[in-house]
C-alpha cells in the first residue's frame, strides 16, 4: 500500500502556484515540553513514540521557487530560494504545522510581511543537487543555515518515531495546513497542496539552522532526524492567509 496524499481542492482565482525543485525536508527530534513554549493556547506538540521515548518534531523545510505566481497574474512570476521553518503540530484537535518563520530570496518577501503580517524575512539562500551522481547529493548554504546531504545506499524501511513508509509519508510530508504568529499577535491560518511525494532518502554530513537553536530547541552540534528529498514537486497555495478563529466549546 502506498500514500496516495489527499483531494486537490478546486482552484480559485486568487490562489498561488508553484513548482518547486530540489525540495528537502531536514527534521529535528525535540523535546515536546520545550516546543510547547512557543505555541498559543490550544495549540500543542504532534507527540511521537521514539525508540528511547516520547518526542516531537521540527522540520526546516528547504526548496527553490520556479514559476511562482498568482493564478490571476500568470505573467508576473518569480523564481528564488525558500526556506521554511515548521513544528508538527495539534490546533484544536486538527493536525498540521505551526511556522515558526519563513526566509524568502527575493524581494517579495515584503507582500507576505506587510500585507499578511507573516514572520518572514529576505535571506541569501543558495540551494544545489546533483541527483544523476551516486550517491545523489543536495546541499544548503543560507548564511549560518547550512545543510550538505547525500543519498542512502537503501531506501528507509524504519524511521524512528513512526508505524511505517505509509505514516511518516502521511504525517511529515504532507500536512496541508499552516497557523503562525502574525505581526500583530494574532494567529494566522493557510492551506496548501500537493502531489503525494515520493521522497528519496538522505543522511546530513553537516547541517546547522540557527532558527531553532535560538528557540531552544536543539543545539549547534545536534543531528537531524531525517532528510527526505525529492527532484521537484508542484504546490497551491490557498492565498491569501487567514485571521485563525478557534472554534468555540460546545
Amino acid at each position: 500500500m502506498t500514500f496516495e496524499g489527499t483531494p486537490q481542492p478546486p482552484a480559485r482565482w486568487h490562489h498561488a502556484q508553484t513548482e518547486l525543485d530540489d525540495f528537502a525536508i531536514v527534521s529535528y527530534r525535540v523535546d515536546p515540553a520545550a516546543l510547547a513554549r512557543h505555541l498559543p493556547s490550544g495549540f500543542a506538540p504532534a507527540e511521537l513514540d521514539f525508540a528511547d521515548g516520547s518526542g516531537a518534531l521540527v522540520s526546516a523545510v528547504a526548496f527553490k521557487d520556479r514559476d511562482f505566481h498568482f493564478r490571476f497574474l500568470p505573467q508576473v512570476a518569480i523564481a528564488c530560494g525558500q526556506i521554511n521553518y515548521r513544528a508538527y503540530v495539534t490546533a484544536h484537535g486538527q493536525s498540521g504545522v505551526w511556522f515558526f518563520g519563513t526566509s524568502l530570496d527575493h524581494p517579495v518577501v515584503a507582500i507576505p510581511q506587510h500585507l499578511w503580517g507573516m514572520p518572514w524575512r529576505r535571506d541569501r539562500i543558495r540551494i544545489e543537487a546533483d541527483w544523476e551522481s551516486v550517491p545523489a547529493r543536495w546541499s544548503l548554504d543560507a548564511g549560518a543555515a547550512r545543510c550538505v546531504a547525500a543519498e542512502l545506499d537503501e531506501p528507509l524501511t524504519a524511521l524512528d518515531g513512526f508505524a511505517g513508509e505509509l505514516d511518516w509519508l502521511e504525517r511529515l510530508t504532507h500536512p496541508t495546513q499552516g497557523w503562525y504568529r502574525r505581526r500583530d499577535g494574532r494567529v494566522g491560518v493557510y492551506s496548501i497542496w500537493h502531489p503525494a511525494m515520493r521522497p528519496r532518502y538522505l543522511a546530513a554530513a553537516s547541517a546547522r539552522f540557527p532558527v531553532f537553536e535560538r528557540l531552544g530547541l536543539i543545539e549547534p552540534d545536534t543531528p537531524p532526524h531525517s532528510v527526505l528529498a525529492q527532484p521537484e514537486l508542484h504546490f497551491d497555495i490557498h492565498t491569501p492567509p487567514r485571521l485563525f478563529r478557534a472554534p468555540r466549546s460546545p
